[in-house]
């Protein structure tokens, strides 16, 4: 017995604005149908000495340490500028 109709898939369809053949709405049928017997095994799994976990491995900072470089100039920088105003980008104004 399936655990979701096709009609139900063309409601959800529907409202996520999804145009779905007929042909689609029995597939996914299907599938969503496995996907939905996939959970219900994973809740017949016994929990109870199993702590919480927010990731499965352990996370560390993977950024490098901050050290002061040579950058571009500004006088490099602005010859990308358009237009230029005591060493800084002139934009149009966007508030009146």
């Amino acid at each position: 017995m399936s655990r979701i109709s096709k009609d139900q898939v063309k409601h959800v369809a529907h409202l996520a604005r999804l145009a779905v053949t007929e042909e689609e709405a029995e597939l996914l049928t299907e599938q969503l149908d496995k996907i939905i017997g996939f959970a219900e095994e994973l809740n017949e799994l016994d929990t109870d000495n199993v702590e919480p976990t927010t990731h499965v491995l352990e996370l560390k900072n993977i950024l490098r340490k901050d050290e002061v470089r040579n950058s571009v100039s500004v006088d490099e920088a602005m010859k990308n500028a358009p237009t230029e105003r005591d060493g800084q980008f002139k934009v149009p104004n966007i508030l009146e």
